[in-house]
């Protein structure tokens, strides 16, 4: 019956199909990778997301990407198919098409756009709250707050790295048991050393 089906059609609309269902397959592949954290840093699927990695998140802020090709074609393709018997005219449908796809390409580019401001808001909350947290070294931080190093604490029931300073007079090496004094910026934390303190 596929078979027959295919056969029927003029090859147009196979070539339509065929770039069709391709870019339905690569939208599905995208949308599975960009949900299940495959951008996530080392591995923690709950660490922060970085706005313009390979996980297409860019595509909400850049018109010009390959995410937003597909979602063109997506549009483009489908409404073209399932448009084509209720619209005779082959110019009317292709600039109704069109239109179709220019709206889900800015529609997904919005979305992206929302989540993208949402996970940054999420990610400044989240750094209020680290004050207290308590963690380790994971890089040696300078002494009097004169270079930046980076921390593993534990926020939430998950270990997240951040940059950090300290105001102790010798540097914090790496392994040493430290708690979260204040947040610096959306990025630093200050940290002290955690005396007889073993993690």
């Amino acid at each position: 019956m596929i078979a027959t089906w295919w056969a029927a059609l003029s090859p147009v609309m196979k070539l339509l199909w065929t770039v069709t269902l391709a870019a339905t397959l690569i939208f599905l592949i995208q949308s599975i990778l960009t949900f299940v954290g495959a951008d996530a840093d080392s591995g923690d699927f709950s660490t922060d997301i970085d706005s313009g990695d390979a996980s297409g998140m860019e595509g909400g802020s850049n018109l010009y990407t390959f995410r937003n090709f597909v979602n063109f074609i997506l549009g483009f393709g489908w409404s073209a198919i399932l448009l084509q018997d209720s619209i005779p005219s082959t110019g009317v449908l292709i600039f109704v098409s069109a239109l179709i796809g220019v709206a889900l390409v800015a529609a997904v580019m919005y979305l992206f756009q929302w989540l993208s401001s949402m996970q940054q808001s999420g990610n400044i909350n989240l750094q209020k709250s680290a004050a207290g947290c308590e963690g380790k070294v994971y890089l040696t931080i300078p002494a009097a707050r004169t270079g930046l190093g980076k921390v593993q604490i534990t926020i939430a029931g998950a270990v997240r790295e951040y940059e950090a300073v300290t105001e102790s007079d010798a540097p914090l090496k790496t392994g040493t048991p430290i708690r979260v004094v204040d947040v610096v910026d959306s990025s630093t934390l200050l940290v002290e050393e955690i005396n007889n303190y073993t993690i």
